[in-house]
């Protein structure tokens, strides 16, 4: 049995796609970046913000190299980290993504990572398909994620109202230093 729709055909196993595995790279660096550290020597360099896209082949997900935000960066290269994250996302296509959110509360300030779910409308049907059946994959290996956002439009990860409200809702008062 295969699944065929106008843009995309699976003939893998009944109706499924490949199983597609996490590359080390991905797992290191989401661990690192849960327990809030870089490598030896390099605290400043540590990432606020990360992309993960398919490899070339479609069999693993990958660090999508120069797609990153380091805290070193912040002030400095980095005016709005969260603006700046949004404008790492391509336009037309799906992607995984870490982002260690920055926000305060009524009582207190806190950081919490957010794993999001990039899936524009104007990405291919393959595409949405491919990372939406293996989203099970990458969420398995990011144990301990509170936060997770499943986004569709360019407008809805613009309004930084949107994460705060995945945060905390009407308790978050600013978000990255901004207002909300």
């Amino acid at each position: 049995m295969s699944f065929k729709n106008d843009q995309f055909e699976c003939k893998e196993g009944i109706g499924q796609p490949p199983e597609v595995t996490v590359s080390e790279d991905v797992v290191t660096v989401f661990n690192e970046m849960k327990g809030r550290k870089a490598p030896a020597g390099e605290e400043e360099k540590r990432k606020k913000a990360v992309l993960f896209c398919l490899s070339d082949d479609k069999k693993s997900i990958v660090l999508e190299e120069g797609r990153e935000i380091l805290q070193g960066d912040l002030g400095n290269s980095v005016q709005d980290p969260y603006l700046h994250f949004v404008k790492m996302l391509p336009p037309d296509d799906c992607r995984y993504a870490l982002y260690d959110a920055s926000y305060e509360t009524r009582r207190k300030k806190r950081e919490d990572l957010v794993f999001i779910f990039w899936a524009p409308q104007s990405a291919p049907v393959e595409s949405r398909m491919i990372y939406t059946s293996s989203k099970g994959v990458i969420k398995k290996k990011f144990t301990g994620i509170k936060h997770e956002w499943h986004v569709k439009d360019s407008e809805d990860i613009k309004d930084r109202r949107n994460l705060a409200e995945k945060l905390g809702g009407r308790s978050v008062v600013s978000l990255e230093g901004s207002p909300v």
